[in-house]
């Protein structure tokens, strides 16, 4: 059954006249008319009477009236409601966080999501690495500082910037001397560090004595003194307040950007719209202190 015609039907059945009807509507009268009688060509049926001054619906009209108006009418709110974001979130949600987020943040982000959307199954996964979005099956990723990507839309939801710091018992850097460090992983592969610092801008020779894949385990291990670390604020905040830490300088360079993307030839789900949204109240500055209040409770 055409639902478009059944639709035109019952907005001739409703107004009681085509004219009524086209002018409600603002619809051409002979378009209401032709659909309504390829509907009922298309059933067999008669459903109006069609007299020289009135239209009267026929017994078998009535019934199909009655039993689908309502229906219709149920259709067009659902879809109003989908088109504003106003229908409940439900359904799967999966997608990939970095792990320095993912460790720091997510769990408790999370939580909080789906105690609020009960009806939204979450599924957090941890990857570093720039995902396939449509074959990996992701609703939305989170990444850091990523390459433009045409198929992909987003927005920053969170700030970050890189600090070089140190325990207070090592000797802070001589020119011309190498200064051991903590390096994330093995691509970082540097053996100067540029920073500022409140005399201006300066360049150390670094000797990576000890490579870690994890920000945290970087955090942990320079807290013992085996050296400098190039490491987001977030992360040591607290750290430096406390005085366990001391900050030598800024990185110099670009400061660290959190990005939810998602694809762009989707519409945009209200499972993603409403974690968007949520991302958004939980960082409403999008400041590295922010991030910090949830390190609190993973520390």
């Amino acid at each position: 059954m055409d639902l478009l015609a059944l639709s035109d039907f019952n907005l001739v059945a409703r107004h009681g006249g085509f004219g009524r009807a086209a002018r409600a509507a603002a619809r051409p009268k002979a378009t209401l008319s032709r659909r309504v009688a390829e509907l009922e060509s298309s059933l067999k049926l008669r459903l109006f009477e069609r007299g020289p001054r009135a239209l009267k619906l026929t017994q078998e009209g009535l019934a199909l009236h009655e039993r689908t108006a309502a229906l219709l009418a149920e259709l067009d709110q659902t879809a109003a409601a989908i088109a504003s974001g106003g229908e409940t979130p439900r359904g799967s949600l999966r997608i990939s966080a970095p792990l320095f987020f993912a460790q720091t943040a997510m769990g408790k982000l999370a939580a909080e999501f789906a105690l609020r959307y009960p009806e939204v199954r979450l599924e957090v996964t941890t990857e570093d690495r720039p995902v396939d979005m449509v074959e990996e099956g992701y609703d939305l990723v989170i990444r850091v500082n990523p390459d433009p990507d045409e198929t992909l839309v987003g927005r920053i939801f969170l700030r970050d910037r890189l600090v070089v710091v140190a325990s207070p018992g090592l000797a802070r850097p001589k020119k011309g001397k190498l200064t051991p460090v903590v390096a994330r992983g093995t691509r970082d592969q540097a053996t100067a560090w540029d920073m500022k610092t409140a005399k201006g801008k300066t360049r150390i020779a670094v000797d990576p004595v000890l490579r870690l894949s994890s920000l945290i385990m970087v955090r942990d291990a320079i807290r013992c003194g085996i050296g400098a670390a190039r490491l987001p604020v977030s992360l040591v905040s607290r750290d430096l307040a406390a005085g366990s830490l001391v900050k030598w300088g800024d990185v110099e360079g670009r400061d660290i950007e959190l990005w939810t993307l998602y694809p762009s030839r989707r519409l945009l789900s209200t499972r993603v719209a409403a974690l968007l949204e949520f991302f958004k109240k939980a960082f409403p500055l999008g400041k590295p202190q922010e991030l910090a209040a949830y390190l609190e409770s993973y520390t």
